[in-house]
């Protein structure tokens, strides 16, 4: 793991105060050894989500001072927003990227949950390739009912958390981590605050309700906004294309007479994913990546 580069795209429950936010991505900017790419709040949904880049054990340090922060400033149990949480940290997942493989990446996530709940005392679910039980693979399985209905059944043994517990933390709940390949967070918003059509065509593409076998997706209400959202997770953007995902909601939104205004990318995206697109919309024959010239460059760089 030594000279290893990982990911590490921490979802915190607080989208709305400013203060708090700040607060927590602190650590981030201040930890030498773990780089801070990127940070999005979301009122509606109300949560925090921040991309980091760098060496394990310092993103590790980081992440246990922003949690720290996190939980002496977010009391689950008067928390409101249109994401699905179980937590004060909701998820923190680790992704390869360099000189560390994925069983790397599943065992230092499996120390870091140790260490987590030793340091703060919020019980673990690990998921993905972290699962210690297959059913818990899939975050959505874990997070079934959220942090009010899994509260009380925590104490149930098929719902006890892998580390720590069984009963969550008083105010913080639990967090959900793993090791997992790439991700991209993509939301498509609709001209309506009618939210049941967005959670229909949300069920319309999610691998679960057998859409695209590749993409987890729900339906959102932009109150602020006066839209709704198709909020999803593509978690294979080389097997489910965006433009392939947007065409579908685009084209079963004009079921109802509504249109896409626009989409959103949250946190990081592989400059592939949004050249697939690109070169479907503009219909470029034959297009290779290494056609762009500041992709060209770093190669030559290497």
């Amino acid at each position: 793991m030594a000279g290893g580069l990982i990911e590490c795209v921490p979802n915190f429950s607080e989208g709305r105060r400013e203060d708090v936010i700040e607060a927590i991505v602190a650590p981030f900017k201040s930890t030498k050894g773990c780089s801070l790419l990127d940070y999005r709040a979301d009122a509606d949904h109300n949560r925090l989500v921040v991309s980091l880049v760098g060496s394990p054990e310092p993103i590790a340090d980081a992440l246990i001072e922003a949690a720290r922060t996190a939980m002496g400033s977010i009391d689950m149990n008067a928390h409101k927003g249109a994401h699905p949480r179980i937590g004060a940290v909701d998820v923190i997942p680790f992704t390869p990227v360099r000189n560390i493989t994925m069983a790397e990446c599943v065992e230092f996530s499996h120390a870091f949950g140790e260490r987590y709940f030793k340091e703060l005392g919020i019980p673990v679910y690990f998921y993905e390739d972290s699962a210690k039980r297959p059913e818990r693979k899939r975050l959505e399985v874990i997070r079934k009912g959220q942090y009010e209905v899994l509260k009380e059944e925590s104490a149930l043994p098929e719902r006890h958390p892998d580390v720590g517990g069984p009963a969550l933390h008083a105010t913080a709940g639990a967090t959900v981590v793993g090791a997992r390949q790439f991700l991209v967070a993509f939301n498509v918003n609709l001209n309506t605050p009618d939210v049941e059509i967005a959670k229909k065509i949300g069920n319309f593409v999610r691998s679960s309700s057998g859409g695209f076998c590749h993409v987890k997706g729900m339906g959102v209400e932009l109150k602020e906004r006066g839209m709704s959202q198709v909020s999803m997770n593509i978690v294979d953007y080389q097997k489910n294309a965006l433009y392939r995902v947007l065409e579908l909601i685009r084209m079963e939104a004009k079921r109802w007479g509504v249109e896409v205004v626009e989409t959103e990318v949250y946190g990081m995206i592989p400059a592939q994913a949004l050249l697939d697109s690109a070169a479907y919309y503009l219909q470029i024959k034959d297009f290779q990546s290494d056609q762009v010239l500041e992709l060209k460059l770093l190669d030559e760089g290497e």
